[in-house]
């Protein structure tokens, strides 16, 4: 069985933020994501980056893959979403 991928203080593996790096047109959606799911004063407490709650974090992540929710989220999966929220948000008007 695979070690899950390690974390860096901001609560996704490398892989993942490489991934978003590589597609430039998620950047402003990632960040505006990013800033949604980190709540109120994010900038206050360390690691002083808009990191998601762990509690949500973790709840996502079984909503998605299951388990403990300590599967670290795919990289296909996080591009996928951040186009759908860039769709979304336009279908919005």
């Amino acid at each position: 069985m695979n070690e899950p991928e390690p974390r860096p203080r901001t609560g996704m593996p490398p892989g993942t933020i490489l991934a978003v790096l590589r597609h430039p047109d998620v950047w402003w959606v990632a960040l505006r994501q990013a800033g949604r799911m980190a709540g109120r004063g994010w900038w206050r407490r360390p690691p002083f980056l808009p990191v998601p709650n762990p509690d949500y974090l973790r709840f996502r992540m079984v909503t998605a893959y299951g388990g403990e929710g300590d599967t670290p989220p795919h990289a296909d999966d996080l591009i996928t979403y951040l186009r759908w929220c860039r769709t979304w948000r336009a279908s919005k008007g």
